[in-house]
Order: structure tokens, then C-alpha cells, then sequence
């Protein structure tokens, strides 16, 4: 495979795991790129032995955004006026007001995981990949990540249904 072709392949999937912990748009695509910097510098060194080129890349993008959360003192968070969103893409106001109703719970919900399972969630979710993707790229084991992400997922549910009842 050639770094064109990884690039294309696994841009959106990086982007959309970065954007999933780093939540702003414009540091997402700084980190993003960085990330593919990175892999360009590095594909010469890359060995198929070692692991899938997914694996690796996605050790990078894991790498870089561990590195922001720790240059930022900080636990990553999305902005409520970035969620996603735009206004303009709505039928209805109180549709709209729904739907970041909604998305403010669920990243309330996420943000109130431990860091691992957050990650679990951003790969499984954000970035389409598979259980035995994700032990690959995080070193787990495929049945521990689809606890982790069961888990993560009833406890998601369990904090959105006590919000609601509020």
C-alpha cells in the first residue's frame, strides 16, 4: 500500500477519532494533519510483522491526541456550538433544540467515562472500527473490548435516562 492510498483509505476514520476526543474542529484537523505527518515520516519504518497498518496508524493518532490532552492539563471536551449541528440543516427550531438537547447529553454521558472506555467508544464509534480492530490498535483482549464497550454503553444509558427524568 502506498501512503496515498492509506491516506485515503483511514483519513476519515482518524479524523473522526480525533474529533471525538478533541471536539473543536479546527484542532482536530491541526491535530489530524500532524498525525499524517507523522505516518508520512515514519511509513518507511512501518512493518507488516509487527502488526496491520491500521494498528499502527491509529498508535500514532492515539499518541498524538494523548499528547494534546497533556500540553492542553486538561480532559478533552466538546463545545456545545461545535457539535455538529449547523443551524441551516434544520427543519424546525425546537428539531434543532432536540437534537443538541441530545448531543449535549450524550457527550455528558461520555465525558463521565474513564479514559480507556472513552477511547473504546471514540474507536468502536467514531471511527467504525471493529472489536477486533480496537484490541489490535489499544493491546486489549477482543472479548475485554466488547465488555469495555458494553459497559460503557449501559452506563451511558443509565446517566442519559437520570437526565431525562430531571
Amino acid at each position: 500500500m502506498t501512503f496515498t492510498e492509506l491516506y485515503d483509505r483511514y483519513f476519515s476514520k482518524v479524523y473522526n477519532y480525533v474529533r471525538y476526543h478533541v471536539g473543536l474542529a479546527a484542532e482536530a484537523d491541526d491535530i489530524t494533519g500532524k498525525i499524517f505527518e507523522a505516518a508520512l515520516h515514519r511509513f518507511g519504518t512501518y512493518k507488516e510483522e509487527r502488526g496491520p497498518l491500521q494498528a499502527w496508524l491509529f498508535g500514532i493518532a492515539r499518541n498524538a491526541v494523548i499528547d494534546w490532552a497533556r500540553a492542553r492539563n486538561r480532559r478533552a471536551e466538546v463545545s456545545l456550538e461545535d457539535s455538529g449541528y449547523p443551524a441551516g440543516n434544520e427543519p424546525r427550531p425546537d428539531a434543532a433544540f432536540e437534537k443538541k438537547e441530545e448531543a449535549a447529553l450524550i457527550l455528558e454521558a461520555v465525558g463521565a467515562l474513564d479514559d480507556r472506555s472513552k477511547d473504546v467508544i471514540a474507536l468502536k464509534f467514531s471511527s467504525g472500527l471493529n472489536n477486533r480492530e480496537i484490541a489490535v490498535i489499544t493491546g486489549l483482549g477482543e472479548s475485554n473490548v466488547g465488555i469495555l464497550i458494553f459497559r460503557a454503553v449501559k452506563k451511558m444509558q443509565s446517566r442519559i435516562e437520570a437526565k431525562k427524568k430531571l
